[in-house]
């Protein structure tokens, strides 16, 4: 009797001032479906809030969950997350069975990535570094359930500056180039983070987009069922062909 192969795991990395709290939907879903996985902090964020933003440090952080889950994971990253997911499976593909780079398919350097520094620059300069706008955003601009689990872990207010100026060095489109595996690249519908789609997909060589019908940059929050149901698919997909 042929004895199944385990599912792959699943390593999934937040966006900026978010946590690994923003991921409850998901886990509990892919838990379901008998798929181990896990959430991480970023350096800066949740539980690691005191730790000053690197490359080198988010890296790490991915390599340790990555070690944590056996060594070769699918890998899941929305925004900030998504960067260095691509990051890193350029410089690990022998531990990364599949990618998923979500609400990422934008280059993040010039006019874009500037003006959300300056932004964030502002918004720091109030007096509570901008927490009550971070809270009425997130309870106004997403279903009750998935604000409460963006909220859960706390808001990263000071990353902003320093999470940017990082990711301003890194170069997805050559890292996609570098990555041999499948690759998703999952974005809302009505995300401004899809600037640069086609110059994404082309850039991987076994890529695909998907599109999340009406949601907006955070996904996996703005439309956690039907984010989830492409997470499951690709999943499947993965530990099938691995």
């Amino acid at each position: 009797m042929e004895i199944p192969a385990a599912r792959v795991p699943v390593l999934l990395v937040h966006g900026i001032r978010a946590s690994a709290t923003m991921w409850r939907f998901q886990e509990h879903k892919l838990r379901a479906a008998g798929y181990p996985v896990l959430a991480i902090d970023l350096p800066g964020h949740g539980q690691r809030m005191n730790e000053p933003f690197t490359v080198s440090a988010a890296l790490a952080a991915i390599d340790a969950g990555v070690e944590a889950l056996g060594g070769r994971v699918l890998l899941v990253g929305l925004s900030l997350g998504g960067y260095y997911a691509v990051a890193y499976a350029a410089r690990h593909p022998d531990r990364v069975a599949g990618l998923v780079a979500a609400g990422c398919s934008a280059v993040p350097k010039g006019p874009l990535l500037q003006g959300y520094r300056l932004l964030a620059r502002s918004i720091h300069r109030l007096p509570d570094r901008g927490l009550w706008l971070h809270e009425t955003m997130a309870r106004r601009l997403l279903p009750a359930a998935g604000a409460r689990d963006v909220l859960a872990g706390g808001a990263a207010l000071d990353v902003m500056d320093a999470g940017l100026r990082a990711t301003s060095t890194l170069t997805p489109l050559t890292s996609l180039a570098a990555y041999p595996g499948p690759i998703w690249l999952v974005n809302g519908a009505l995300d401004h983070f899809r600037l640069n789609e086609r110059r994404f997909l082309a850039a991987c060589r076994n890529g695909e987009v998907v599109v999340v019908p009406g949601a907006t940059h955070l996904s996996s929050l703005a439309q956690p069922e039907r984010f989830t149901a492409i997470l499951l698919r690709v999943a499947e997909q993965v530990w099938r062909a691995d």
